[in-house]
């Protein structure tokens, strides 16, 4: 049997749109009224004092491209002093950034995260769990002062997302300090291009096709950890802050994965993005790349991909 741990890992490290808060949880009071607002940080967050971060950063470079590949986690607390030296330089010398997905935090990818996310009518997402599983769902939500009603008419994938996301939200992370937030706001100030790998529908796709069996399977087991939510993604941050993606690979490795939808979350896209970055080096320019952290670490990461096709990544913090 596997466990859904290293998923949950892997996810905040990889998908733009759901991991470390989605827009439906990131500012519920702007969304359609389908949208549980009980989804929201207990109170605003205290302000703390500036953290130094030393994120990795690579580039490939031939005669007349460069492209920036730079890690990301997709959203933070207040505080985290990340961009800076190497990454600061390259971004100001970057005339495009690239991320997974546009718009993250726009409400037409909140909408469209909702359309994907509400079961059929007439559906309960209650009804479809055990007499066992509905005991320790309920008590999960109790214990996080959600009504039952609040995410009953939700697939379970996306049940799954938003308690594994209340812990940290209640925390102080929010998207809105995510890195690719921030990086879009300056690259519109600097009147940079903006483009993206995916779309929302696609990164919704990874886990809304997933067989519903699978989908019950994910919310068990975030429940069943709900408590060790918080410290596992501190834990991620604080590798993503030393820049030490071979200890980020381990510990998002750390549990036996099921194959496939590792390749889903993972590899497939990252081989995926390897030949985006083949064929953008064919035309001159500079690129900053910035796409989640667990995709630039590890033995089958974008970089290995790229090794493949003769193409060397260049670390440069």
């Amino acid at each position: 049997m596997r466990t859904w741990k290293s998923i949950l890992r892997k996810a905040a490290a990889t998908l733009g749109l759901l991991s470390l808060g989605s827009p439906a949880l990131a500012d519920p009071q702007a969304l359609p009224a389908a949208v549980p607002t009980q989804l929201k940080p207990a109170a605003p967050v205290a302000p703390v004092p500036a953290v130094a971060a030393r994120p990795a950063l690579w580039a490939v470079k031939d005669a007349d491209t460069t492209i920036y590949l730079f890690g990301t986690i997709h959203a933070l607390k207040p505080g985290i002093a990340w961009f800076d030296g190497p990454v600061a330089k390259a971004f100001d010398g970057s005339q495009e950034l690239v991320t997974e997905v546009a718009d993250v935090g726009s409400l037409d990818a909140a909408q469209t995260l909702m359309s994907r996310a509400l079961l059929p009518e007439g559906e309960s997402l209650r009804a479809k769990l055990s007499d066992a599983d509905r005991a320790a769902y309920d008590a999960a939500l109790a214990k996080a002062s959600i009504p039952a009603a609040a995410i009953d008419k939700f697939k379970p994938w996306y049940a799954a997302v938003a308690l594994s996301s209340l812990p940290l939200m209640r925390a102080g992370y929010a998207i809105d300090q995510g890195v690719e937030i921030q990086l879009a706001a300056k690259a519109k100030a600097q009147q940079k291009q903006q483009g993206a790998l995916e779309t929302v529908a696609y990164q919704l796709g990874l886990f809304d096709s997933l067989p519903e069996a699978s989908q019950l399977s994910y919310l068990r087991q975030v429940v069943a950890n709900l408590d060790n939510v918080t410290t596992q993604i501190e834990s991620l941050i604080g590798e993503w802050s030393k820049g030490d993606a071979d200890k980020l690979a381990q510990e998002m490795n750390a549990d036996t994965s099921d194959p496939v939808l590792v390749k889903a979350l993972l590899t497939q896209r990252n081989h995926a993005w390897a030949d985006w970055i083949g064929k953008r080096m064919e035309q001159p320019g500079t690129v900053f790349l910035a796409v989640g952290a667990g995709h630039l670490a590890g033995p089958d990461s974008v970089q290995t991909a790229l090794a493949a096709k003769g193409i060397a990544a260049q670390r440069l913090q």
